[in-house]
């Protein structure tokens, strides 16, 4: 399944978690407590630890198609350009179902050369490269993906909690328990969904 039908989505107001899980079932979340909280809700990427802005005009149904519209293409936070069919209806770029999707590689020409020659011509040779270079990372690509993500997330809500340097430090050092046991005294969900973001690292 390709990563963008699993990406999941966390809104929060202050310290508690309001709403956690696709984009569209968030986004619905975030405008109905707009109108009961006072304090300013955040919406966060569980991929990337960044906080999103969500169009929220128009009535629910307005939201409703907005959102799946987004999530039908298959784009709704990748940044992948959609297309046309001759019919005129909009279809993703490279092969959605199978999860293939077409962007710009550059490269010189002796190594365009070189992958022309390549058993399956260049897009097989290049998926066989990134596969063998992910095997080879020995999973330190995903780690340091996973300690960003815990600190975009903990800069965005968590900056001026008490600890938040030692915090920090713990958790780029691959000290676990240490993460862990200096955000004791904050409030649970943001503990939480930081040792979420966290736990692949």
């Amino acid at each position: 399944m390709p990563d963008d039908l699993r990406r999941t989505f966390t809104a929060f107001v202050g310290g508690r978690r309001l709403a956690s899980g696709r984009l569209i079932d968030v986004a619905l979340a975030v405008k109905a407590g707009a109108a009961e909280e006072d304090d300013a809700i955040l919406t966060f990427d569980d991929r990337s630890g960044a906080v999103i802005d969500l169009d929220l005009r128009g009535t629910e149904a307005d939201i409703t198609a907005r959102f799946a519209e987004l999530d039908n293409a298959g784009n709704a936070t990748s940044g992948v350009e959609s297309r046309a069919d001759p019919d005129g209806a909009p279809r993703s770029r490279g092969r959605p179902k199978l999860g293939v999707i077409a962007r710009e590689v550059t490269l010189l020409p002796r190594q365009w050369e070189w992958l022309a020659s390549q058993p399956g011509g260049a897009s097989q040779a290049l998926r066989r490269l990134v596969d063998q270079a992910r095997r080879a990372d020995g999973g330190q690509t995903q780690t340091k993906a996973a300690r960003e993500a815990a600190y975009r997330f903990l800069s965005g809500l968590a900056g001026d909690l008490p600890g938040f340097e030692e915090v920090i430090r713990a958790l780029f050092a691959g000290d676990a328990e240490g993460f862990a046991d200096r955000m004791t005294a904050w409030p649970p969900d943001i503990r939480a969904h930081a040792l979420k973001l966290a736990a692949l690292a």
